[in-house]
């Protein structure tokens, strides 16, 4: 009962979360008082008041002393906390569950059949249902993305990348059950359909940065240097037949616009995202921030005016980190970032090889993408803090570890 409750609510979050509801609200909140309930049972303890607590002077600052729209202040709160219980539960289930990788395993089977689907449903009038078309860059429209059952393309890819860590990580230690060729197309046809390149841009980084901290004990490793290689002749070759033969391909022209500071949705969601902060916070209280749920109306004239969007067009941020700048200021900016420092420190992050993608991976998109109620956003967080994984654990090369008969030297 136990694990079809666990498999059941795995299923919902990484398929489901969304159907039905309004944007910006997930079914993983909405169940927020059952998960509570459940983690105190669990854990014997209360979770809310160290979350309360730390929320409390900028609650007191944005109330009391800057002024806020108090309907939108408390709905976004409400829905905040709602994220952290969420996170909570997630974070106990981690701990107590001995068989995660069963349930990992089953959302990588069924996000692969449903890509095939999709595939299919590429070709009908239906296609809507899988897939976002939409305004790539200069010059690329109408282009069709995989977004699965979610809101878009960088979201379903953001929620596919621990997965793909998780069993690419698996590929390259040797310990993959999977058979490899299946494996590497359950991992990478997701991600080429989604077209994030975002993340795609933010995996790679991560992937290089974790290869040259823990350089003494993976460049030895067969997969790794293959893997390096293999990619490196692909990528070249596949850029230079593009360039040859379809010089005017969406991904070329997206990389060139991107390069020439041309790309639209790389500037909104990176440098021109932390300009529009920059100019909100001048016009307010830049310590404290404008406070949650005040986006929509203290900055959508600037928005709407640096955009020239029409005065009915919805606004965001869409990076999480100049979010947190124009909403909690910059003693908000400042403590996400230490926090984040901290957590990294205290667990000791870089001695899992599969934690330290998972946070590099976080630390480098939070700044490129996401937004603060992003419980996929969340969920790497947590798994990359979370004391778990132990197969990933790095072992030194030098380590020797007990035999029977003699101490070996572990690669």
């Amino acid at each position: 009962m136990k694990r079809t409750i666990y498999i059941s609510i795995a299923i919902v979050y990484f398929f489901l979360n969304i159907a039905g509801l309004p944007f910006g609200l997930t079914w993983m909140a909405v169940l927020a008082p059952v998960f509570y309930v459940w983690v105190v049972l669990k854990r014997k303890k209360e979770i809310l008041l160290p979350f309360l607590t730390l929320l409390l002077p900028f609650i007191i600052a944005h109330v009391l002393f800057i002024g806020v729209n108090l309907k939108e202040y408390l709905v976004t709160m409400a829905n905040l906390t709602a994220v952290y219980i969420f996170g909570q539960a997630f974070y106990t289930w981690l701990l107590i569950d001995t068989e995660k990788e069963k349930i990992f395993r089953l959302l990588l089977k069924i996000n692969m059949a449903l890509c095939g689907v999709a595939l299919i449903f590429y070709f009908t009038p239906a296609d809507t249902l899988f897939w976002i078309q939409q305004t790539l860059t200069a010059n690329v429209e109408d282009f069709r993305r995989l977004k699965m059952f979610t809101y878009e393309a960088s979201y379903y890819a953001l929620l596919f990348a621990p997965l793909f860590l998780y069993y690419l990580m698996q590929y390259i230690l040797g310990r993959n059950t999977i058979s490899t060729y299946w494996l590497l197309a359950m991992l990478f046809v997701p991600v080429i359909l989604s077209f994030s390149m975002g993340v795609i841009v933010c995996l790679i980084l991560a992937g290089l940065l974790t290869f040259f901290i823990h350089f003494q004990t993976l460049h030895t490793k067969r997969r790794v240097v293959n893997g390096a290689i293999t990619t490196t002749v692909l990528i070249v070759f596949t850029g230079v037949l593009l360039w040859v033969l379809i010089p005017d391909n969406a991904l070329l022209l997206r990389l060139q616009n991107v390069l020439a500071g041309k790309d639209t949705s790389a500037m909104g969601r990176t440098a021109e995202a932390f300009e529009l902060a920059q100019k909100m916070l001048q016009d307010n209280n830049p310590y404290w921030g404008i406070g949650p749920g005040q986006l929509n109306l203290t900055g959508a004239d600037i928005i709407r005016a640096y955009y020239l969007y029409y005065f009915t067009t919805p606004v965001a941020i869409p990076n999480a980190a100049a979010e947190t700048l124009v909403l909690f200021g910059w003693l908000g900016f400042i403590l996400r970032i230490g926090v984040q420092v901290f957590l990294f420190l205290i667990t000791g992050v870089w001695r899992n090889y599969y934690r330290l993608l998972l946070f590099l991976f976080m630390f480098l998109y939070q700044f490129s993408g996401s937004y603060i109620t992003n419980i996929a956003e969340y969920v790497i967080w947590i798994m990359a803090f979370a004391p778990v994984f132990p197969e990933f654990t790095v072992i030194p090369k030098n380590k020797l570890v007990a035999s029977p008969a003699l101490e070996i030297p572990v690669d």
